[in-house]
Order: structure tokens, then sequence, then C-alpha cells
């Protein structure tokens, strides 16, 4: 779906994107991670032409982004901002409402459409006619999410979506993000510096230091196969709990035990991480939560304890590769 080459920019003597070069497949998740200054948001602003690279080229859906003028090209691209970028002088429905308007939809089609997304992400009606200052920050958020989704974009691109918000917000809207069925169907650029969100949200992480790509790959990719020191000492103060989030519970499978008591009703899918598992245990005694393996419709129940062994063994059997 996106296809970047060789894309150059430059600041007076600062390089701040120095020949980098991808690609992201259609529907899949791309999370550009790495520290303040690192060319992440440059890269992304020259993906809706924002910013001009110096040299390279940018494709989407195998067009040249330059063959037609920018104002079609950013209708057809979501573009979600840290602090919502929502106009303050303007209700929620008229936020919502901006690219529709452009587009010249109907009055019928743009409320049917806003009222649809209001849905998806758990907001109240009774907020378009508020203005963004009356809104939560997790509420203004919510809204930006919505005006980049409302036309429907195939492609999004988003700078920082969560970073102005508190970590119980964040955590909720993160949450609320894997769950929406329009993100799914979507071409999901994102920048952060966030670590946690990276691995929890992303597809393939490109790891960016000093304007390059350093490393491309999976989150598990990253941590069980670093190219250098420089992305083992990115990911090592958080290692463990990386670890959690980017090891499935497909991945433990075959040294998961089955105790054969299954007696909490409720089926958590194997193809949730080792870390929404841990958090549905209730850690009383001899508790056991139950995994359904969509792919062969096995049931297992299995104690904290074989989850755990299973989830060391894996590690084991990965640094060992």
């Amino acid at each position: 779906m996106i296809k970047v080459e060789h894309l150059v920019k430059t600041y007076g003597n600062l390089r701040a994107v120095d020949d980098i070069s991808f690609e992201v497949g259609e529907g899949e998740t791309m999370v550009l991670l790495g520290t303040s200054g690192c060319g992440k948001t440059t890269t992304l602003k020259m993906l809706n032409r924002l910013i001009t690279p110096d040299s390279g080229s940018i494709s989407i859906n195998n067009k040249n982004i330059l063959d037609g003028p920018a104002e079609l090209l950013r209708r057809g691209i979501g573009y979600v901002l840290q602090n919502n970028g929502l106009f303050p002088h303007y209700t929620v429905a008229e936020n919502i409402a901006v690219v529709p308007d452009l587009l010249k939809w109907d009055k019928e089609k743009t409320e049917k459409r806003i009222n649809e997304l209001l849905d998806k992400l758990h907001l109240s009606k009774d907020y378009l006619s508020a203005y963004p200052s009356e809104l939560s920050g997790g509420q203004q958020q919510r809204i930006g999410l919505a005006r980049g989704l409302v036309a429907d974009p195939p492609v999004l691109l988003m700078d920082e979506p969560f970073g102005a918000l508190d970590n119980v917000t964040r955590s909720k809207i993160h949450g609320e993000f894997k769950a929406l069925d329009e993100l799914k169907r979507k071409t999901i650029i994102m920048v952060t510096h966030d670590v946690q969100e990276a691995f929890e949200l992303a597809d393939r992480i490109a790891l960016m230091d000093k304007g390059r790509i350093v490393q491309i790959g999976s989150p598990a990719e990253l941590l069980f196969n670093p190219v250098n020191d420089f992305v083992s000492s990115f990911l090592h103060e958080q290692r463990l709990q990386l670890e959690f989030k980017s090891i499935k519970l497909t991945d433990v499978w075959e040294q998961l035990t089955d105790t054969g008591k299954k007696i909490n009703p409720s089926l958590l899918s194997a193809d949730a991480g080792i870390w929404e598992a841990l958090e549905n245990f209730k850690f009383y005694p001899r508790e056991t939560i139950n995994i359904i393996n969509q792919h062969n419709k096995e049931v297992k129940s299995v104690t904290f304890d074989q989850l755990m062994s299973a989830f060391s063994h894996y590690k084991n059997l990965q640094q060992h590769e």
C-alpha cells in the first residue's frame, strides 16, 4: 500500500531523514519509533506532502504522491495529531465534518457517518454541540480519531496520537484502538517515542536513530534478533514487559500443559499476548484460565505457573536460535 524509497530531507547541515526506504502492506500497522529528533515525524509529514523531500520517492497504492494536487492526496489520508488538532471555535460535529464538507457530502450522509463513529468510539451524541475545551483529553483524542476516520480513508497517519494523555486514559484508548473494526481495514503509520505503545499496537516497528532506520521487524524480532547494540540498549530497560506484550499465546501453545479443569466458563483467544493472559488471573489458589486456539478449536486450561513455565521455555528457545 505504501512504498518509500531513498527518502532524504535536510535542514542546513542536518540530515533529518537520511536515505530511508520501507514498505507497508495493506491493512498493516507500522510504527516509526525513536527518540526526539530521530526523523520519524519528518518522515510521516512527507507521506502526505506537509513536508517536501529533497530526494527519493513515495507511492501510495502504486501511485506517486506527487502525481496530483496535494489537497486531493490529503483528503484520501486520515491524519491524527498528538494534541488532537481540533479547531477550538468549531463544535465537535463541525470538527468531524471538516473533510466531508470539503468532499461536498450531503448533510444526511455526514450526520449518519458521524453518529456511526461516535457509537464505535463510545461517545455520547450529546457531545456533538460541545466545543473541544468542554471535553476531557481522552474525549478530545477520540474526536480527533473520528475526524481522521470520517471519510473512511484507506491510509491513516498518526503523529504521537496518545502522547498528551495520562497513563490510565492512554491504556484504555489503546484497548479501544485494537478492538475498533474501522482500524482493522486501514493501513496505518504511527509515530511514537513510547516503546510500550509501539509494542502494543504495531504489526512491525521501524526503529530510527539520527535520520536512519536501524531495524525494521515485528516486536518479537527486535527483541530476540536485534541487529546491533543500539537496538538492544534501546529496549533493555523495559525488556521483560515488552516480552510479555510481544509473545503470543499461540507462540507458547505447544509448551502449555492442559490441567483439564475448565471451571471458569470464559475463554481467552490464543491470539492474545502473554500480558493480556496475565491480566485475566485473579491470583487465588489453584486458579486456571481457559485459552482457545482459534485455528484448531482446542481449549486448554492453564495455571499461572504453567503459563510462566511455557513463557520461559519459549524465551530460552529464542535466545539459542
